[in-house]
């Protein structure tokens, strides 16, 4: 019986794509979560108020006064999301892998709106209403818009009558519907003037934040079996086996 030795590369870094996914829905919670913590400790009073109204008619801050309008939290907020644009590049390409179709043009147009709409992204965090007011409504608009085709390409490439697809499709749909009372309230505050529109419009915000992230926090169920490895081309990494 002959002997042959056959080369096996060592892997220099393997890991379940998952550890992206989580990456992405902690590093993106916990910028706002911990932005909205330290605001309402430190400022309450000064990030509920708004061009008409503060407290007690308004009581609950919007996103942009929480991550945009003081310090520290808005730069404790800008760190953190900061750390978030590693593990998204990385999901929007783990996506477009995990989910590519030959005959289909939806992985291409999931991957480029994702790359716009987190470009976008950068634009609405690090231009503050503080700093441009218009500017940063731009970019926000632009955000949500770059959405309907990030949410209906992931959700229609994603296996038909999976509790996965099921899961994306209601959650996109509940973003989507959100956006109703949200325009509403906005209207309310200010066309009319209404006190306390602005906090439930805040409410309404900050449930499509979560909505967004959680979204793509279903990677984290998608990528479940799916493993990243990194190896070496040096013929010095490789180990010989006998058979």
């Amino acid at each position: 019986m002959s002997e042959t030795l056959q080369p096996i590369k060592k892997p220099l870094l393997k890991f379940n794509a998952q550890i992206v996914a989580i990456a992405h829905t902690t590093c993106s919670l916990s910028a706002f979560l911990v932005a909205l913590a330290v605001g309402t400790s430190l400022h309450y009073h000064k990030i509920v108020e708004n061009q008409y109204w503060g407290y007690p008619d308004e009581w609950f801050p919007s996103v942009s006064a929480t991550i945009g309008d003081r310090y520290p939290e808005r730069s404790i907020f800008q760190i953190l999301i900061a750390l978030t644009a590693g593990p998204r590049f990385l999901l929007l390409f783990l996506n477009f892998i995990r989910l590519y179709k030959s005959q289909s043009c939806l992985p291409l147009v999931s991957l480029v709106s994702g790359i716009i709409r987190t470009i976008t992204c950068g634009g609405w965090v690090y231009i503050t209403s503080t700093d441009d007011h218009d500017w940063h409504d731009i970019f926000m608009i632009s955000y949500i818009v770059l959405t309907i085709p990030w949410d209906y390409c992931i959700t229609t490439l994603t296996p038909p009558r999976s509790t996965l697809r099921r899961n994306r499709k209601y959650t996109a749909w509940l973003f989507f519907f959100t956006l109703i009372p949200l325009i509403y309230l906005y209207i309310q505050h200010k066309v009319h003037q209404v006190a306390g529109a602005y906090s439930y419009y805040a409410y309404c915000e900050w449930s499509l934040i979560f909505l967004d992230v959680g979204f793509d926090a279903w990677s984290i169920v998608d990528f479940k079996d799916l493993t990243l490895e990194l190896r070496s081309t040096n013929n010095n990494d490789e180990e010989q086996i006998v058979t």
